[in-house]
């Protein structure tokens, strides 16, 4: 599955245009996790719990959406982009785009 984020595809022409397609997690820091990630904002720098967890969704909600294309009938999606919003303690993670087919552009 080719994902990108610009609305064309060099070297491929868009032969069908199938839709949006999206995947969506919502998702909360383990207690122990989220209790770690409290001292280390007291020093300030990176907090490796919340990156993984964010990692984590944006891969899961990416392999959603590549799954929601490929069930239309896509080999593509264009113009993916990510959202997240926070809801109370938890953090929804939404991966979006449109699906499409793409064929090689003959050399």
């Amino acid at each position: 599955m080719i994902i990108v984020t610009t609305n064309d595809l060099p070297g491929y022409t868009i032969t069908k245009t199938l839709g949006e397609v999206m995947g969506l997690t919502v998702r909360a820091v383990n207690f122990g996790a989220g209790i770690t990630a409290s001292f280390r904002a007291i020093g300030g720098g990176e907090l490796p719990e919340y990156t993984r967890t964010m990692h984590d969704a944006r891969a899961e909600v990416m392999n959603r959406m590549a799954v929601e294309a490929e069930g239309r009938g896509g080999n593509a999606i264009a113009a993916m982009r990510f959202d997240a919003n926070a809801i109370g303690a938890y953090i929804e993670i939404c991966a979006y785009g449109t699906a499409i087919v793409v064929e090689p552009v003959s050399p």
